[in-house]
């Protein structure tokens, strides 16, 4: 039964590592899309690091780094708990991929890169609220946020450790996006700020009223 049980673990880790696969090449090729657009509003240095051949540097410097710590913790549960925090794991990380894919669906071209030392918005960026958008400011960096933790549990190794820890940061780029979208939407931003929540979505919009 062991056995059985620990094969249906590895199962469940290779789809989600083809899935996480296919969601980062699919997120790096819009990226990259994204750059040949016209730019509009820029803050702090995005004019300097948010450049294509900057972006491909850090990606590539990211799967290195990823490959490189990509060794199990130094922690070995039992077989029936290692399969327990599979299923949990998948069952937070397929969604939460999910979630990332609706919120980069919805945004179209107003999709771009942005770090926490700056933001670019397109010259054609609309304030999106539709989708995800309508329940959370910040969906897709929820979902990534989400899927780093759900991926600790499913493969529990270094690198989606650090990757957990480090994906808090995005607190502080969703900040900084909401600074741009406050300068290039002005009253528009502050309405829809005051309605939707930034990271806990409200039941109230989500589940059907009796």
């Amino acid at each position: 039964m062991p056995n059985v049980l620990t094969s249906i673990e590895i199962d469940i880790q290779w789809l989600a590592a083809i899935a996480g696969l296919a969601t980062l090449a699919y997120a790096i090729g819009r990226m990259v899309l994204a750059q040949k657009r016209p730019a509009g509003l820029h803050t702090g240095v995005a004019h300097q690091v948010l450049r294509t051949r900057y972006l491909l540097i850090a990606t590539l410097l990211f799967i290195a780094f990823a490959i490189l710590l990509w060794k199990p913790l130094p922690v070995q549960p039992p077989w029936w708990l290692r399969l327990a925090l599979s299923v949990l794991g998948v069952l937070i990380f397929l969604p939460a991929l999910g979630l990332y894919l609706w919120g980069l669906r919805t945004l179209g071209e107003s999709f771009n890169a942005s770090s926490g030392f700056g933001v670019r918005l397109q010259m054609a960026h609309r304030l999106v609220t539709t989708g995800p958008f309508a329940y959370l400011r910040h969906p897709m960096y929820l979902a990534v946020m989400l899927s780093a933790w759900g991926g600790l549990l499913l493969f529990r190794t270094w690198t989606m450790l650090v990757f957990a820890i480090l994906m808090f940061g995005l607190v502080v780029r969703a900040h900084r996006e909401e600074q741009a979208m406050a300068q290039a939407f002005g009253r528009q931003w502050e309405l829809y700020k005051r309605m939707v929540p930034a990271w806990i979505p409200n039941l109230d919009r989500i589940l059907p009223r009796r």
